[in-house]
């Protein structure tokens, strides 16, 4: 069946994921069932969205992936606690709204046990999180989504909210490793240990600005900070951290509205306007603006980068499809092979088309701008 093109862009990637992908767990042409954090952006899209539009079929298609995946005791498949992967922590956003609407305690237990894991989560000297066992003493912007609005979630949902001054904590602790005084970008990531090859010996900053990790950065402080009460000693710094790093990415936005891949070298052979990184900073902009944490002239510089997106990555079949174009497949740091966080590195990752870290942002933003 054709989809419309009168409905709204949220739902016209929507539908199209869900044509290409009866479950959510497909959504990448995947043939093993994970439990894995890019399922989880998709579906926070896709839980916005039923709120959005009230439509069952996009609660169903959460509902059927949590139940794929987790068993009749509330035992996630495959997870262990002990990798201490902040990642595997995501897709447990979206068991808050189900447990809320069903009562079922095997949602209660998984969000349990996803919970424990940050009470034992390995940490730097100076108290951030790993981002995973197999990187000791390594901060990556990515892990403040991954881990933070859950964090939070939980906290102020079962906990009374006595640890979002640890939560705060995260995003300042990597917000002063990370930060570019020439710039005003911020790195990657940190090793605090200094160790990696990747890490400057002084500071321990990788060495490049990578669009999706500002995004995931972006991202965690707007849904983050929908935790935090209004007379919260924090709030004040998170939404500081979100005005100054948005002032300076409107600075890096390219004429077309949209992002390089390397935020501050557009000039260079090989960089490209990218999907994920663009689509996480449009969705931000917006959500401040809404939420009031952003002066109103960011909507201008969301709508403009909406556009941009609509103009230069989507692609529309025939029969109504929708496909999001130029995303990054996956970029990180060290591993094997070895990510050396060079800019060469960055801009030789796959770049590839329907992607979830490109497909989930795209719906959010289209949600928070009414598109």
């Amino acid at each position: 069946m054709a989809i419309s093109d009168t409905l709204p862009w949220s739902e016209r990637l929507a539908l199209s994921i869900m044509k290409r992908h009866p479950e959510a767990w497909q959504a990448e042409d995947e043939i093993k069932k994970e439990w894995d954090y890019k399922t989880g952006l998709l579906l926070t899209a896709f839980g916005n969205l039923y709120a959005h539009t009230n439509q069952k079929v996009y609660y169903d298609y959460i509902k059927t992936f949590a139940d794929t995946l987790i068993d009749a005791s509330g035992n996630i498949r495959d997870y262990k606690i002990e990798y201490y992967n902040l990642d595997l922590i995501n897709s447990g956003k979206i068991l808050f709204g189900l447990y809320k609407s069903t009562k079922d305690d095997r949602y209660l237990t998984a969000l349990k046990t996803l919970r424990s894991q940050l009470k034992t989560h390995p940490r730097t000297p100076s108290g951030g999180f790993w981002h995973k066992k197999i990187y000791p003493n390594q901060m990556w912007l990515d892990g403040l989504y991954m881990g933070a609005p859950f964090y939070a979630q939980y906290n102020t949902s079962f906990e009374k909210g006595d640890k979002l001054d640890d939560i705060a904590f995260q995003f300042k602790l990597i917000w002063d490793h990370t930060y570019d005084d020439k710039t005003g970008l911020l790195y990657h990531a940190w090793d605090e240990s200094k160790q990696m090859d990747w890490a400057d010996k002084t500071t321990g900053k990788s060495p490049n600005f990578w669009s999706r990790s500002m995004g995931w950065y972006m991202m965690a402080l707007v849904d983050v900070l929908d935790y935090f009460p209004q007379d919260h000693p924090k709030r004040d710094m998170l939404i500081s951290h979100l005005n100054q790093l948005s002032k300076t990415l409107t600075k890096y936005q390219d004429e077309t509205g949209l992002w390089y891949q390397v935020t501050n070298m557009p000039e260079r052979d090989g960089n490209y306007l990218e999907a994920s990184g663009s689509g996480m900073f449009i969705y931000a902009f917006a959500k401040g603006v809404d939420k009031e944490y952003l002066p109103a002239e960011y909507n201008a510089a969301a709508e403009k980068g909406f556009k941009g997106m609509v103009d230069h990555l989507v692609e529309v079949d025939k029969d109504g499809e929708v496909h999001i174009t130029q995303i990054c497949k996956s970029a990180g740091l060290g591993g094997n092979p070895y990510r050396d966080g060079s800019f060469e590195y960055y801009i030789n990752e796959p770049i590839v088309t329907d992607n979830l870290h490109g497909t989930g942002p795209f719906i959010l933003a289209a949600l928070a701008l009414n598109q």
